[in-house]
């Protein structure tokens, strides 16, 4: 069962999201938040497997709560699925680096809704590809300057760094076997390990340290 909290201050949004999940077979909605600081005191209290988190809230804004909720000690910590709209893309590196796992758009039909709920709860991240531009071009702005530790992908195979450069450009699993003329099954298995070598938890994170080390540049 699939734990989970909803995090949004408006009501109708709140109690909307929270019927729909409510309702899926194998999720529980276990409780729900108005505010940042209220979801990062109900995060503690419940330990849910995943946060559906707005981004614009009094208080405390998603971005600083998914913070320190990911911050929290201890190994336990849940996914954290950013709810965004098209003017708050700007925010996307800074969730991802604040530990997000996903993205979803606040337009997204219910069925996209459940279906985003259920991914990263198996520990994928979800990049739509529209956010994956969004994301590539805040990059694209930011001024040139060294990359930061790529030695940190020494332990990458000549293959997984491949598969990992493909992950950056927001390519799917099935997208990535194509390219790379792979079984889907071994792409799923070197994704695997590149998130384990790199000590990551989900292909989101991924995109993160594939441009902070220079392995992908937004113009490439």
């Amino acid at each position: 069962m699939t734990r989970v909290v909803v995090v949004d201050d408006q009501a109708m949004v709140r109690e909307g999201f929270s019927a729909l999940l409510a309702a899926q077979p194998g999720i529980e909605v276990v409780g729900a938040a108005a505010d940042g600081l209220e979801a990062v005191r109900e995060v503690r209290r419940l330990e849910p497997d995943v946060v559906l988190m707005d981004v614009r809230m009094p208080e405390l804004d998603g971005i600083e709560a998914t913070r320190r909720i990911m911050a929290a000690p201890g190994d336990r910590h849940p996914r954290v699925l950013i709810l965004t709209t098209f003017d708050l893309d700007d925010y996307v590196y800074e969730a991802l680096r604040a530990g997000a796992s996903g993205f979803l758009l606040k337009d997204a039909r219910g069925e996209e809704l459940v279906n985003a709920v259920r991914v990263v709860a198996a520990g994928e991240g979800l990049l739509a590809p529209s956010v994956t531009r969004r994301l590539i071009e805040e990059f694209a702005r930011r001024p040139a300057r060294p990359a930061r530790h790529p030695a940190r992908l020494r332990s990458l195979t000549p293959r997984e760094t491949e598969v990992l450069t493909h992950i950056a450009r927001g390519l799917s699993n099935t997208e990535i076997a194509t390219a790379l003329v792979l079984a889907e099954q071994t792409v799923k298995t070197h994704v695997g390990r590149i998130l384990a070598k790199l000590g990551l938890r989900d292909r989101a994170q991924a995109v993160v340290v594939a441009y902070e080390t220079g392995l992908v540049r937004p113009e490439s």
